[in-house]
């Protein structure tokens, strides 16, 4: 062993009893430490927090209110588990209503879903023959539907000339959840 090397252990030998002097010492009485809660404050706190509580009843009326106002404006939309059941259920509609006016509704094509902000929409095309009159008390019939169904898109063609009749082509769209339109993903 060398002179150096030996000068080192006398050193480490030093310094270990210092070191573990210093990180070991310590008080064996537990310090007391203020309490930074004052009585008033914790009145204070208490007295607001009496008023948020207060307030829970009413805030629940008026969640309970919204609640039910949404209900009452969302009845029109459809209820589906699928899009493609929406789409039937609009067709089943126009079908109804065209049977209590006269006239024999057939379905074509449907559109693909899209998002709108909360909801989604679902459309479907449906063709028909009738008088003119028939095809405006159609379009009548469908305002008082409980769902929300409107004509997106209307084309109205000469049908037979002798018993005064049009081609009809018209588009329906209903609104339905926002969770039955799968959103679009980006491949990017």
């Amino acid at each position: 062993m060398t002179s150096r090397d030996r000068r080192a252990l006398v050193m480490l030998a030093v310094a270990v009893p210092v070191i573990l002097f210093f990180t070991f010492r310590g008080d064996s009485e537990p310090k007391v430490v203020a309490a930074d809660n004052s009585p008033a404050l914790a009145e204070k706190r208490l007295a607001h927090l009496r008023e948020i509580a207060a307030s829970v009843p009413g805030k629940e009326a008026v969640l309970k209110q919204v609640n039910g106002d949404l209900a009452l404006r969302e009845r029109g939309v459809i209820t589906a588990a699928t899009a493609a059941q929406a789409q039937a259920a609009l067709l089943d509609a126009a079908a109804r209503v065209g049977k209590a006016e006269g006239i024999d509704v057939r379905g074509g094509d449907f559109g693909s879903p899209r998002q709108l902000s909360d909801y989604g929409e679902v459309s479907a095309s449906i063709t028909f023959n009738c008088p003119i009159e028939k095809l405006i008390n159609f379009l009548a019939a469908l305002t008082h539907e409980e769902q929300l169904i409107t004509p997106a898109g209307l084309h109205v063609a000469a049908g037979n000339t002798k018993e005064k009749t049009v081609a009809v082509r018209m588009t329906l769209t209903g609104i339905v959840p926002r969770k039955l339109v799968p959103e679009k993903k980006v491949l990017f």
